[in-house]
């Protein structure tokens, strides 16, 4: 079951990739929506750097050729990969943003936008046939410098049965 599109903000992918787990994206959606700012954020890494490889093979995301006019009031909140999701599924009404960061999360969720971050892609992933240990998953993020808290982790355990 493929929901239709979503656009992913820098941590999730980070996260993702040093999970092993950017397929899960396309597992779920039929459309990836990677702004160019956020691509810039990940590429400036080179290679070798979580994410790199996914984004420059790119063969499920669609990474934006162009950077998106920013409105004043999300540049001023929020750094410029986060402001571009929200902008990117505000101009082309997609309902539907990938983010980690509390502070993006909660602009998304005010400007009406429906939101899931990187753990909820796993669990959604695995309960739809992706195959993927979410303890296993979330150790590898931690191994990277993913800040998961003990509460988070036990929380995704637990909605994931594992």
């Amino acid at each position: 079951m493929h929901d239709r599109t979503i656009v992913v903000n820098t941590t999730p992918l980070i996260a993702l990739s040093t999970a092993g787990c950017v397929a899960a994206l396309a597992h779920l959606y039929e459309h990836v929506i990677v702004p160019r700012e956020v691509a810039d954020e990940i590429l400036a890494g080179g290679p070798g750097s979580p994410g790199f490889r996914e984004l420059s093979e790119k063969p499920t995301l669609d990474v934006q050729a162009s950077r998106i006019e920013i409105p004043v009031y999300l540049a001023n909140a929020l750094d410029h990969g986060e402001a571009a999701v929200i902008a990117t599924a505000l101009a082309n009404d997609v309902p539907l943003v990938c983010i980690d960061e509390t502070v993006g999360r909660r602009i998304a969720r005010m400007s009406g936008l429906t939101l899931t971050g990187s753990i909820g892609v796993l669990i959604k992933a695995k309960r739809l046939g992706f195959p993927v240990v979410i303890r296993d998953a979330m150790t590898r993020m931690r191994e990277h410098g993913i800040w998961l808290s003990e509460t988070v982790f036990a929380a995704a355990l637990s909605s994931a049965n594992e």
